[in-house]
């Protein structure tokens, strides 16, 4: 699919990723392309799966989020899989979940206000799925950098 994507592809999709409000009129401006054909590019580009989709990126210390954690998950037996999958896919303060290599089964991004809620969230999620065996929790003081913008050069 890469190979799909053109040099004005990719400066449409660097724009969208930096600011996806800007208007047709203000990324034709940049990239010197027609408002109709670049809006014809994002509806390909959507077609194509390149763009899965547009979200508002929400700062989570103004809405009380104060506190990022990694938690580290593990088990032997793999029937634990299935219901720990159901219950992360439905806790709200899982931001990220990631199957990983190495001597833990998967990683996930917590976001929550303190450590009040991460330890509610680790009773009650986390402790309450059978056959986990292990966990380990990471709680991050600062980040320097943190991104979704993707290379697309």
């Amino acid at each position: 699919m890469a190979n799909e994507l053109d040099h004005t592809d990719r400066q449409l999709l660097d724009l969208l990723q930096q600011n996806g409000l800007q208007s047709m009129a203000e990324l034709s401006k940049a990239i010197g392309v027609a408002p109709s054909t670049l809006n014809d590019r994002v509806k390909r580009l959507g077609r194509l799966g390149v763009i899965s989709g547009t979200h508002a990126h929400l700062d989570p210390h103004a809405l009380g989020l104060d506190l990022l954690a990694f938690v580290f998950v593990g088990w032997s037996d793999g029937i634990v899989e299935a219901d720990f999958l159901k219950r992360i896919a439905a806790a709200r303060e899982v931001l990220e979940c990631h199957h990983v290599t190495g001597g833990w089964n998967y990683l996930l991004k917590v976001r929550v206000k303190d450590t009040r809620a991460l330890e509610g969230f680790l009773a009650n999620v986390l402790k309450q799925i059978k056959g986990l065996q292990r966990t380990e929790t990471l709680i991050v003081l600062s980040s320097p950098k943190e991104t979704m913008t993707l290379p697309t050069g």
